[in-house]
C-alpha cells in the first residue's frame, strides 16, 4: 500500500477540497509578476498547478494500492531583450519565490536571442472568463473508491466461466487548481475535477490461449460515471468476443476504426497541423493549408466552451482566448494550430492552442456503428493498434492490429497478429462514413470511422 507520507489523509476521510487554495495560488503569481517587473525584466509569465486526488487499484477484488497525491509547482518564464530564462519552485513561500524569479533572470541573461520568443499579444487575452462547469468536487474516501474497483471486476468476473481472471480494476478522484498570469496584466485561475474506473479483464481459451480486453468511464462529475457494473460487464463482453482469434490472408480491404481507435487516427492530424511541425517542416500535410485532405462532406468543429466537457478551458497556456472554430470545413484545412511562438515564427496570427485542442467533434454520416459494418460489407473492424510506425513526415502508417472479420456485413471471428498499413493522405481523403455514437471520453469526439482500404499484412 502506497501513500502520500506526510498529508495524506485516512482511509476513511475524505480529500479535503483544492479550491480552498485558489485564492493563495493567485496571490504566489503576482508576487511572482511584481518582483519579476522590480528587476526590469521586459516580460514575465507565470503558470502553477497544484493536483490533488485518490487512486485505488484492486486485483481479485482484493485491495492492491491506495495512493493519495498533491503536488504542484510554479514555473516563471522571464524575457529579457530577447533573451527567455526558466525557472521553478515547489516552496511557494515569498522568498523561495523571489529566488525562482532572479534564478529566471539569471538564465535570460546568458541565453541566445530568440526574436520569435516572448508573450502572446496582449489584445488575444482571454477577457470573458466564464464558468465552464469543471469543477464538481465529491466527498469520497478511499474504501468507497475500493468499492467501486471491487465491484466492476465481480461484475467482470461473474459473466462467463471462461473469464478466468480479472487484471485489476482501478477507481480514482482528482482534481487540480491552475493559475496563470503574466505582465500583460492577466492573471486568472479555476478548478478542474475528474473520476474514473477501469477494469480489466482476461480470459481463457480451452485451448490455454488468453486474450484480455477493458472498459472504462470518465467524467467531471462523480455521479455521471457509468456503473462499475456496466463497466466490468463491457470488459468481460469484449474479452470474450476476443478469444480463438485467428490471423487473416494479407490482402486489401476497407477497415473500420473502433471509436475508440478512431480518436487516435485523429490525433495524427494535430501533429500534423501543429505549428511546430510545420514551422520545423517536419509534417506531412506542410503545404495542405487552406486545400482538401478530407472527403467534401467531413468537418471538424473546436468547441472550447462546452459545459462540463473533458477539454474545455477559456484560454490557453498562454492565456489566449479559446474560440469557437472549425479545422475542417467540408473537407478543407482551415487552420494550423498555433501558440504565440510558431505564430511568429510562420508570420501567421496566433489560434491559442498552447497546451492542446478544445473538443473536437467530427461529422457524421448519420450511421450507426452497426451500420457501418454493414456498409463496410466485407473487410476490418480494428479494436487495437500498437506500435509507434507512423511518420509524421511521409504520412506513412504501418501498426500492429486486432480485431474482428466482417463478411457481407456481418462479424465472422476475432482476428490477431495482422499489421495494417497506408499512408495518411490516402486515409484521410478515403473516408466513406462516419458513425453518430460518438465516443464523448477523450478530446476526439468521433464514431467509428471508416476507410475505403487499407493493406492488411497477416498470413
Amino acid at each position: 500500500m502506497a501513500s502520500h507520507p506526510s498529508s495524506a489523509p485516512s482511509a476513511s476521510e475524505p480529500t479535503p477540497r483544492i479550491d480552498s487554495e485558489l485564492s493563495a495560488l493567485k496571490d504566489a503569481v503576482a508576487v511572482a509578476l511584481e518582483y519579476a517587473k522590480q528587476l526590469g525584466t521586459t516580460a514575465a509569465e507565470v503558470a502553477i498547478s497544484k493536483q490533488q486526488g485518490l487512486s485505488v487499484s484492486t486485483r481479485e477484488k482484493e485491495v492492491e494500492t491506495v495512493e493519495f497525491n498533491k503536488d504542484g509547482a510554479l514555473g516563471i518564464t522571464i524575457y529579457r531583450d530577447g533573451r527567455k530564462g526558466n525557472s521553478s519552485t515547489s516552496d511557494l513561500s515569498p522568498e523561495a519565490i523571489r529566488e525562482a524569479v532572479r534564478a529566471a533572470d539569471g538564465i535570460a541573461k546568458y541565453t541566445s536571442e530568440d526574436p520569435f520568443s516572448g508573450l502572446a499579444d496582449p489584445a488575444l487575452m482571454a477577457q470573458d472568463i466564464r464558468d465552464l462547469q469543471l469543477y464538481h468536487p465529491q466527498d469520497i474516501d478511499a474504501e468507497e473508491l475500493a468499492q467501486l474497483a471491487i465491484r466492476a471486476e465481480v461484475a467482470s468476473l461473474s459473466v462467463d466461466s471462461r473469464i478466468r481472471n480479472s487484471d485489476g480494476a482501478s477507481a480514482n478522484a482528482h482534481t487540480a487548481a491552475r493559475v496563470y498570469g503574466n505582465s500583460h496584466g492577466f492573471l486568472s485561475g479555476y478548478c478542474s475535477s475528474r473520476y474514473s474506473l477501469s477494469c480489466v479483464v482476461i480470459g481463457e481459451e480451452s485451448d490455454g490461449n488468453m486474450q484480455r480486453d477493458y472498459d472504462y468511464t470518465v467524467a467531471r462529475k462523480y455521479n455521471d460515471l457509468l456503473s462499475p457494473e456496466a463497466v466490468g460487464l463491457q470488459a468481460a463482453n469484449k474479452t470474450l468476443s476476443r478469444l480463438d482469434a485467428r490471423k487473416i490472408a494479407t490482402a486489401k480491404m476497407p477497415v473500420l476504426f473502433a471509436p475508440e481507435i478512431a480518436t487516435g487516427l485523429m490525433g495524427h492530424l494535430i501533429g500534423a497541423i501543429s505549428g511546430s511541425s510545420i514551422y520545423r517542416k517536419s509534417s506531412f500535410l506542410m503545404d495542405a493549408l487552406n486545400t482538401q485532405i478530407f472527403p467534401d462532406w467531413f468537418s471538424i468543429e473546436e468547441q472550447p466552451h462546452l459545459m462540463g466537457a473533458l477539454a474545455s478551458a477559456n484560454y490557453d497556456s498562454e492565456g489566449v482566448a479559446t474560440q469557437d472554430r472549425r479545422i475542417i470545413d467540408r473537407g478543407n484545412l482551415e487552420t494550423y494550430l498555433l501558440t504565440s511562438y510558431s505564430a511568429r515564427k510562420l508570420g501567421m496570427t496566433n489560434t491559442g492552442h498552447a497546451g492542446g485542442i478544445y473538443n473536437w467533434t467530427l461529422s457524421h454520416t448519420n450511421q450507426t456503428f452497426d451500420d457501418l459494418i454493414k456498409t463496410m460489407n466485407t473487410g476490418l473492424i480494428v479494436t487495437e493498434v500498437m506500435g509507434q510506425g507512423v511518420n509524421g513526415v511521409t504520412g506513412d502508417y504501418s501498426r500492429g492490429a486486432a480485431g474482428f472479420y466482417v463478411e457481407n456485413g456481418e462479424v465472422m471471428y476475432p482476428v490477431e497478429e495482422i499489421t495494417i498499413a497506408g499512408n495518411l493522405k490516402d486515409m484521410f481523403k478515403g473516408i466513406q462514413g462516419i458513425g453518430k455514437d460518438r465516443d464523448l471520453r477523450s478530446s476526439i469526439r468521433t464514431g467509428g470511422i471508416l476507410l475505403s482500404e487499407m493493406k492488411i499484412a497477416g498470413n
